[in-house]
C-alpha cells in the first residue's frame, strides 16, 4: 500500500492546533492531530451540501450565496452548478493556507473553480461576515469545524448558539436557506435553529460508509 506523505501543515488560529495535508497517490486528507477532517475519496456530504443548499436557487438568475469553509472545494462546485451565471458566490477560509492549498497542490481537485468569475475567496471569519450582513444572501452554506459540536476552535460555537443562529436569519433574505453540514445529528442544534426561526429538515447523506447530517433551515 502506498504510505501517507505530508506535504504541508499550517496552524489554526486562536493556537487550536495544527492542519496536515496528507497524500497518498491521487488521494488527499486534511488532518487536525489523529481525526481526519476531509478525505478527497469521501466527498459525498461536502457535494450534498452545496447541491441541496441551492437547489432551489436553480430558476433565480441572480443569487448571492455564502461559502463558510473551502475544504477541498467539493461543496463549491456542487453550489457552482445549480446557480446561474449571474449569481455570487462569496467562499470564506479562515486558514489562509488551505486557499493556498487549492491553487498549489490541491489545485486538480478545484479544477476551474476558483476562477469562474461568480466566485469571490475571502480569507477570514464566516461569522464576522454574517453578523455584518443584512438580507445579503440567499443561501448561507456551513461546513465548519465539524458541525454544531465544535471541534478545532470554542469560538466556532458562536456560529451555532442561539445568538449566532439570529444573525444567519438576519443575514439572509425572505425565503433564505442555512444549510449546515455535520457529522453527527444534535437533537438540541434543531431546537434552536427553531427558536431563530428557522423551519427545519434533517437530511442523512451518506459519505464513504459514514451517514452525516445536513440541517436545511429555511428563513420564515
Amino acid at each position: 500500500m502506498i504510505p501517507w506523505t505530508r506535504i504541508a501543515s499550517a496552524r489554526v488560529p486562536e493556537d487550536a492546533g495544527e492542519l496536515r495535508l496528507m497524500k497518498r497517490g491521487a488521494e488527499f486528507s486534511i488532518m487536525l492531530g489523529a481525526t481526519e477532517l476531509m478525505n478527497s475519496r469521501r466527498t459525498g456530504s461536502e457535494r450534498a451540501l452545496g447541491t441541496i443548499g441551492c437547489r432551489r436557487l436553480r430558476e433565480a438568475a441572480h443569487s448571492a450565496v455564502l461559502v463558510g469553509g473551502l475544504g477541498m472545494g467539493f461543496t463549491l462546485r456542487a453550489a457552482l452548478a445549480e446557480l446561474a451565471a449571474g449569481s455570487k458566490v462569496t467562499v470564506v477560509e479562515l486558514v489562509p493556507a488551505v486557499v493556498e492549498w487549492a491553487r498549489g497542490p490541491m489545485a486538480e481537485l478545484f479544477g476551474d473553480c476558483l476562477g469562474d468569475p461568480r466566485v469571490v475567496v475571502h480569507e477570514g471569519d464566516v461569522g464576522e461576515i454574517i453578523r455584518r450582513s443584512r438580507s445579503a444572501f440567499d443561501a448561507i452554506l456551513l461546513d465548519v469545524d465539524n458541525g454544531p459540536d465544535g471541534l478545532t476552535q470554542a469560538a466556532n460555537d458562536r456560529l451555532y448558539d442561539l445568538e449566532g443562529l439570529g444573525r444567519a436569519w438576519r443575514a439572509l433574505r425572505p425565503n433564505g436557506v442555512l444549510a449546515v453540514w455535520s457529522s453527527a445529528r444534535d437533537e438540541a442544534f434543531s431546537r434552536r435553529l427553531k427558536q431563530a426561526g428557522f423551519g427545519v429538515d434533517i437530511v442523512p447523506v451518506r459519505a464513504g460508509g459514514v451517514r452525516d447530517v445536513i440541517w436545511v433551515a429555511a428563513r420564515k
